[in-house]
């Protein structure tokens, strides 16, 4: 993705949907070293810019970093998948829907976390005691 002069991104940041909600709980650790790096830098930015970002079911800029991507394609695709289903239907939008940063963090706040909902689309996720308190 190329930058413009002013950091953010040209076009919408592609994010899975189910990262809307590990941004929410992410505490500096993960899969690896480069994991926990982009995720921090992909934090920084999505809360620095309010960018546009389109939701995937996909691989996605957080992806980037991680151990358990092969190729663009993650090691446990069907279940992550599932949890990316389920926000979407949850937040009542679509796989390639784009909006604001800003609204989909508030709108994953409202509709999933303080819902109480969290646990019904990832409690079986190894990071769930770390978001589920």
């Amino acid at each position: 993705m190329r930058e413009s002069k002013n950091s953010l991104p040209e076009r919408a940041v592609q994010l899975r949907a189910h990262h809307l909600l590990c941004t929410e709980f992410f505490k500096g650790y993960g899969y690896s070293d480069d994991f926990s790096v982009n995720m921090s830098e992909v934090i920084s930015m999505l809360n620095s810019g309010d960018p546009e970002v389109t939701l995937t079911a996909g691989a996605d800029v957080i992806c980037r970093g991680c151990p358990h991507n092969k190729d663009g394609i993650c090691d446990s695709q069907e279940k992550v998948r599932r949890y990316d289903l389920a926000v979407l239907e949850l937040l009542g939008v679509y796989e390639g829907n784009t909006a604001v940063w800003s609204e989909l963090k508030k709108s994953a706040r409202e509709r999933i976390i303080a819902a109480g909902k969290l646990s019904q689309i990832c409690g079986d996720c190894q990071w769930f005691h770390i978001c589920g308190k």
